[in-house]
């Protein structure tokens, strides 16, 4: 049997809609109007099921906990962002896992450092660098509201000056010249850690991969991920007119020790 779970004080809750919009709600909130739901009291969700329905005002909810999809639809953007299609291919192609530490560059509006801090979980740490503090502030509010800020250390640094921790198991850089980070990232990996460049032109990826070249690296590639949703109807079914084309450039390569 199930065990059912309820919402408890100071939950971030999913209220999603008839038409599958989602409103992230932390029940420590007070009573407010809140876009797209109306006014009410946050607090008049604790003790729900996870799962179970609410009306609010004229509206129908249901009420889910936060998971990744919900907590990235919700991210209020500042930059652009490192979309999910991208951001599962990192996860795979560097390996991280719950209990990993984790180094990005180039934290944006939190996309990315909130699915990385979903998955290396409570016992791992992602650790994100940018050199706008603008940019740190807007991430620490989308961090707050996912409730993943526990997990994450934000530093106004530029990588490309230098990387303090060392033992790293995975680097990612997001930003316009990431070949000026990759002498650092070496260094600050641990053997067999994985570093990842993220660049919207094929340029930048071979600059990037000039540099890599340089350091002992193995398995490097490149990829480029094209998405295209299928629409299923009672008719029939077609491709999505809204295909994800291209949103950047990928490349993965993995430390070695120096060989002679």
């Amino acid at each position: 049997m199930t065990k059912k779970q309820s919402i408890q004080q100071g939950d971030t809750v999913a209220l999603v809609d008839e038409k599958q919009r989602v409103y992230l709600i932390n029940t420590n909130r007070s009573t407010d109007k809140f876009k797209g739901v109306g006014v009410f009291n946050p607090k008049d969700l604790i003790d729900y099921e996870y799962g179970s329905q609410k009306t609010i005002g004229s509206k129908t909810f249901f009420l889910l906990p936060v998971a990744i999809p919900d907590a990235l639809t919700g991210l209020k953007r500042k930059a652009q962002i490192i979309l999910p299609k991208d951001s599962a291919q990192i996860i795979i192609n560097c390996s991280i896992t719950p209990g990993k530490t984790v180094l990005e560059a180039g934290v944006g509006s939190g996309s990315l450092t909130t699915v990385l801090s979903s998955i290396v979980g409570e016992t791992g740490q992602v650790i994100s660098y940018d050199n706008r503090q603008d940019f740190i502030d807007h991430a620490k509010k989308n961090l707050t509201t996912s409730q993943l800020l526990d997990r994450v250390t934000l530093k106004n640094k530029d990588v490309t000056k230098g990387i303090s921790e060392t033992e790293l198991d995975a680097i990612i850089l997001d930003i316009p010249n990431p070949w000026e980070a990759i002498p650092h990232a070496w260094k600050a990996l641990t053997p067999g850690g994985y570093l990842c460049t993220y660049s919207p032109l094929i340029s930048q990826v071979e600059q990037s991969v000039e540099e890599i070249r340089k350091h002992p690296f193995i398995t490097i590639k490149t990829v480029e991920l094209i998405e295209r949703e299928m629409i299923v109807g009672e008719r029939g079914t077609r491709p999505s007119f809204n295909m994800l084309g291209h949103s950047g450039y990928l490349t993965f390569a993995r430390k070695i020790l120096k060989t002679d």
